[in-house]
């Protein structure tokens, strides 16, 4: 009997809940530390074990996971503590396209991505000598917005940031308000679905605001939470537009391209213009507002459909349709 199965940290709880309510059984990979945490929802029929995350890829780690059917859903912790091109080698059926975490998570690649789409992005600053304007300076992986910096010259950046770095990108900083809509594409009906919209709680950037001028800092972008959004219903065909040519470039660059649930990160400015600074290829904790469910999908579903949940219900469809092969690498 297939069991849904992830890593105890990111958006394991909702993970875990949606296979629940599509029947699945569950199992979480898990350090001691963590369980007392998890078995307060009582989410997780059974554990594994480990040291470290990355011990996720020992070989008999990844016996135990194979021998009880587990397909692993991916988050923002595989990314960061186990590694995309690690994940490369993972022997367990993982939900999705593990192929695309390596996109995600090297930057160079997603501009590639996001040129091949055509979509609008900030301009990018190939040298620090380069920069005449704000720009934001980040590093490779999903790291919750930690080591990110706002500069505006050359100067600002060998003070705040050093040198450059391998991987690291320097991105104009467009004025606007942000959006992280939450889509999910389905390669057994082929529809793209989006899912839920929301910002992001930033420490210590969004503490800022209330502080006299003479305490501000330099702000950090450090992830500590996460806020529902709706955007203003005529920008959301946009969006989709911008979610499907995404889909499509990711089709034509890294075959099959992106499976499952992502995250399409915008800055939308006073003139409504939309741009694409990032995307996160695989379920967000962002998505963990809209739980149970989210008006966008309570529109399209008629009941409360989380993307833990969503993902639950699309296994459940390849397994009833023999196509499991297609939905998991």
């Amino acid at each position: 009997m297939t069991v849904i199965g992830t890593i105890a940290s990111h958006s394991a709880l909702q993970i875990l809940r949606g296979a629940k309510e599509e029947g699945f059984k569950t199992m979480l990979v898990c350090d001691r530390g963590r369980k007392k945490l998890y078995e307060r929802f009582g989410l997780a029929d059974e554990y594994v074990f480990v040291d470290k995350f990355g011990d996720v890829l020992k070989k008999e780690v990844q016996q135990e996971l194979i021998d009880k059917e587990v397909i692993m859903v991916p988050h923002g912790s595989f990314v960061e503590y186990v590694g995309a091109r690690e994940l490369l080698n993972f022997k367990v059926p993982m939900f999705g396209n593990k192929n695309v975490l390596v996109w995600e998570s090297d930057r160079k690649k997603g501009q590639t991505w996001f040129k091949k789409a055509r979509l609008k992005i900030p301009k990018e600053f190939k040298d620090p000598s380069e920069i005449n304007r704000p720009a934001l300076v980040k590093y490779p992986g999903a790291r919750g917005g930690r080591g990110y910096a706002l500069v505006k010259n050359e100067k600002e950046f060998k003070e705040r940031v050093g040198k450059m770095g391998k991987g690291m990108l320097i991105q104009e900083y467009i004025v606007g308000t942000r959006f992280y809509p939450h889509f999910f594409f389905s390669p057994l009906s082929k529809e793209n679905e989006i899912m839920g919209i929301d910002i992001r709680y930033e420490s210590n950037v969004d503490g800022l605001s209330g502080l006299p001028e003479i305490l501000h800092m330099a702000p950090t972008y450090v992830i500590t939470g996460n806020i529902p959004v709706m955007m203003r219903e005529s920008l959301l065909a946009k969006v989709f537009d911008m979610a499907d040519s995404l889909i499509k470039a990711s089709q034509e660059l890294f075959y099959p391209g992106l499976k499952g649930p992502y995250c399409i990160e915008l800055v939308c400015t006073d003139t409504l213009e939309l741009y694409l600074f990032e995307i996160s290829a695989r379920i967000v904790a962002g998505t963990n507002v809209w739980v149970p469910g989210s008006p966008y999908t309570y529109f399209k579903y008629g009941k409360e459909i989380s993307t833990g949940r969503r993902i639950a219900m699309e296994i459940k469809r390849a397994i009833k349709q023999d196509k499991l092969d297609e939905i998991v690498t």
